[in-house]
């Protein structure tokens, strides 16, 4: 049975999240600040946690922080703003997804089911390299390398990139890669996307000038083939 840890300080928050993960047949644990989160974190492998930013003692930002110097675990944040810094934040310490406050609790099964479904999908494919100039795309060990150098990216920056390149030259809308990337379905909500594209961007240096935008469509790789 999958396992979900639920961090918020909020105890009517934790309960009304644990009510409908245990309705999906979720297994769930709880946590009240982010000290508490990191500590059963390390002791428990857990498929997923949902981590509130606001916290005392320890927030979820650094939280997150701590649980990746050990840790994959896929996470989702909740967070009263919608800001596009603490979105972006959010991703760089490795996050996964964001959801803000207040948020529909099935929608939020449905994010999680769409992490615990990708996260064990992962692996199995044989070895694929791919280079563009001086960035190089390895599928198989998860690595991306700018002019020789391996990149330090989140796990949804590494899903957009890779998903990126298996369609080079393909003009790919919002609303595809956001189910494709994601696992589920689009509502309306489009500044997800944009924060991680600028993070990629940043992350791929000169070589972000691959990701074209384009307008009222979405976006399109073009990686020169080698």
């Amino acid at each position: 049975m999958d396992k979900i840890l639920i961090v918020d300080d909020e105890q009517k928050i934790r309960g009304m999240i644990k009510k409908y993960a245990e309705f999906e047949g979720y297994k769930t644990d709880e946590a009240n600040d982010g000290m508490e989160a990191v500590l059963k974190a390390r002791k428990t492998n857990y498929d997923v946690i949902i981590m509130d930013i606001m916290m005392p003692d320890l927030d979820g930002f650094s939280a997150v922080k701590e649980i990746r110097k050990t840790k994959n675990t896929p996470v989702i944040m909740l967070s009263a703003r919608g800001e596009e810094y603490d979105r972006i934040h959010g991703f760089e310490v490795g996050a996964d997804d964001y959801v803000v406050k207040p948020f529909s609790p099935k929608e939020l099964m449905m994010r999680v089911a769409a992490l615990i479904k990708r996260s064990k999908a992962g692996g199995g494919e044989a070895h694929e390299t791919v280079k563009f100039e001086g960035l190089t795309v390895d599928f198989t060990g998860r690595l991306v390398y700018v002019d020789g150098q391996p990149a330090e990216m989140t796990p949804k920056e590494y899903d957009l990139l890779f998903y990126f390149v298996r369609n080079n030259g393909i003009a790919l809308t919002r609303e595809r890669l956001i189910t494709e990337v994601w696992g589920y379905d689009f509502y309306g909500d489009d500044r997800t996307l944009d924060s991680h594209i600028k993070l990629l961007r940043k992350s791929l240096g000169e070589y972000s000038r691959f990701i074209v935008t384009l307008r009222g469509v979405g976006y399109r790789f073009d990686g020169p083939r080698q």
